[in-house]
């Protein structure tokens, strides 16, 4: 038996991948502790896996949500301000738990892994959980700072690589309470450790998404596994509820309306215009609201919710309407039904570009999410069989991987020579 830390932060969409591994690990006898923020203490807790608390704390307040989804700041605001501002924190706190660890898995920003792995001498493995972290010169990303760049896409490599150093210029001062922490480590400088193979494992890179979504290219570290995804959405906390159920089993398959973990926080008029929406279309419809207000007198044919596991709604739905989060995104390509995504910030536009292409999906920018055109954008994805095909198609890929125990066995073999 090996004593393996996992350490994740921010939504749900970057936790429920790293449940998923430890609840694998610790079934094939691995001794695990998940290092995550202190609002998941019970949450992780409840599922038998012991908790070990890393800072910083999750934000809470309503407007700071709303900045953190900014498409212009909230990259610069989670990454710079809160995350990397308080890398001597979350060293402190993994350190305390890693010293006497066999193996440290690690979610892409926990910028303290490389520095406690470095010092301890640990074999680690750095997670990636969207494309979008590669920063790709042969699969350009598509970045709400700089959209206008998403133009270059079909330039090919020679004119992209232009683009990754741009965004490497930018972002590198970002990185300073992490250069200033290996000077005082005695810890050999690095390039970048935001954007580039700077910040990833030379043990093992974990591509814990789908091939359907991005293959390794030739600028990706050379150590990565693409896995597939690791699906965990709370089915081992929350069922769908007795009335949600009976709404379900009621009818025709409804649309549904998600805004994740995150953007919820910040919905503004997605949900009012979503209602609207259903109506023209004469559809039913589910919203799943997280801890807004639900609308008052709402129709028959549509029912509102706080949570439902997207594992057992997303199957019975005819299409489903989100914020492009990857854990959304993973959820709703496994369930094999087309979508319109209506993207914030951070990883969610390079992923609805990626669904666009697969030809599952149509985008939405956030500004234009009117009843109007979503009843019209809908429309199209329901009514030409081209969407549900492609979904279908992609649905059936997705569910036949086995993303965990890949990952589980690519750290194992990574146990055996460490």
């Amino acid at each position: 038996m090996s004593r393996i830390i996992l350490a994740t932060w921010g939504s749900l969409g970057d936790l429920h991948p790293i449940i998923a591994l430890s609840l694998s690990l610790c079934d094939r006898g691995h001794d695990v502790v998940l290092a995550t923020a202190e609002g998941y203490r019970s949450k992780v807790e409840s599922l038998g896996l012991k908790f070990h608390a890393i800072r910083p704390d999750l934000p809470e307040d309503p407007q700071l949500f709303e900045r953190l989804m900014d498409p212009k700041i909230g990259p610069k605001l989670i990454l710079k301000d809160l995350v990397l501002s308080n890398v001597r924190n979350t060293y402190d706190d993994l350190m305390a738990i890693a010293i006497d660890a066999d193996f440290l898995v690690a979610h892409e920003i926990i910028y303290a892994a490389p520095l406690v792995a470095e010092v301890l001498k640990l074999h680690w493995a750095s997670c990636a959980l969207a494309p979008v972290a590669f920063f790709s010169a042969y699969e350009p990303i598509v970045s709400s700072v700089y959209p206008a760049l998403a133009k270059l896409y079909h330039f090919g490599p020679g004119i992209n690589r232009w683009v990754v150093e741009f965004s490497k210029s930018v972002i590198r001062p970002w990185g300073k309470p992490v250069y200033e922490m290996r000077k005082e480590l005695g810890l050999p400088p690095i390039q970048n450790p935001i954007v580039g193979n700077d910040k990833y494992s030379p043990d093992l890179v974990l591509a814990l998404f789908s091939s359907v979504l991005g293959t390794p290219q030739p600028d990706w570290s050379p150590n990565v596994v693409t896995t597939g995804f690791t699906f965990y959405d709370g089915d081992r906390e929350q069922h769908i509820t007795p009335e949600l159920l009976a709404f379900l089993n009621s009818g025709d398959p409804p649309l549904v309306f998600t805004l994740g973990s995150a953007a919820v926080n910040a919905p503004g008029d997605f949900y009012a215009e979503s209602v609207q929406a259903a109506i023209k279309l004469d559809r039913r419809a589910v919203l799943l609201m997280g801890k807004n207000s639900l609308p008052e007198n709402l129709p028959a044919s549509i029912l509102a919710c706080d949570y439902a596991p997207y594992s057992e709604i997303f199957p019975l739905a005819c299409a489903i309407v989100h914020q492009g989060g990857i854990g959304t995104t993973a959820q709703a390509l496994r369930a094999g039904h087309p979508t319109l995504v209506m993207p914030y910030s951070h990883d969610q536009p390079d992923n609805a570009a990626r669904v666009k292409r697969l030809g599952t999906s149509q985008i939405i920018p956030r500004k234009q999410y009117a009843a109007e055109r979503v009843a019209r954008q809908l429309g199209e994805l329901l009514e030409d069989p081209s969407y549900a095909a492609k979904a279908a198609e992609n649905g059936d890929i997705i569910r036949a991987e086995d993303g965990v125990n890949v990952a589980c066995d690519a750290i194992e073999k990574q146990l055996e020579v460490a």
